[in-house]
């Protein structure tokens, strides 16, 4: 068996996260179906019908029986899993990409040093000093 690579994150981990329960499920779907009905009907599609059915259907299983749409409810569940697992870093690496490093890159090409990063042998100390100075060390005895 290949070994993973070494990263920070620790891939190998089962994700197991708390779903909806199956009457919020089902009438989210129902919500879902009787917008898409009510979009269609409004553009005049034929389908609209079969959807408010569908519609429907969700909403009475989800008051009477949300047991049934258990096993929808877990596969939905899955498919955002799968789609959150290919999604998550493809949009963190174009926001690092298309933010961050770009904003990086014109900071240090103007010699900005906004962290005061760089060192220098000549200072005494690093320490900031605060002007005005802040609240004396005697207002802080009782923090908590």
């Amino acid at each position: 068996m290949a070994k993973a690579p070494e990263t920070h994150e620790n891939f190998t981990r089962e994700e197991h996260p708390g779903g909806s329960s199956d009457r919020s499920f089902g009438m989210v779907f129902a919500g879902v179906f009787a917008l898409i009905a009510a979009y269609v009907w409004w553009h005049h599609g034929a389908s609209w019908p079969y959807l408010l059915a569908v519609a429907a259907v969700f909403a009475v299983l989800a008051l009477a029986a949300p047991r049934v749409l258990g096993p929808l409810n877990r596969g939905w569940m899955r498919v955002g899993l799968m789609i959150g697992k290919v999604m998550n870093p493809i949009i963190l690496g174009i926001m690092f990409f298309g933010v961050m490093l770009p904003i990086g890159l014109l900071m240090r090409w103007r010699g900005k040093d906004l962290l005061r990063l760089k060192l220098d042998p000549a200072a005494p100390s690093y320490w900031i000093e605060r002007q005005p100075p802040g609240p004396s060390p005697e207002t802080m005895r009782n923090q908590y």
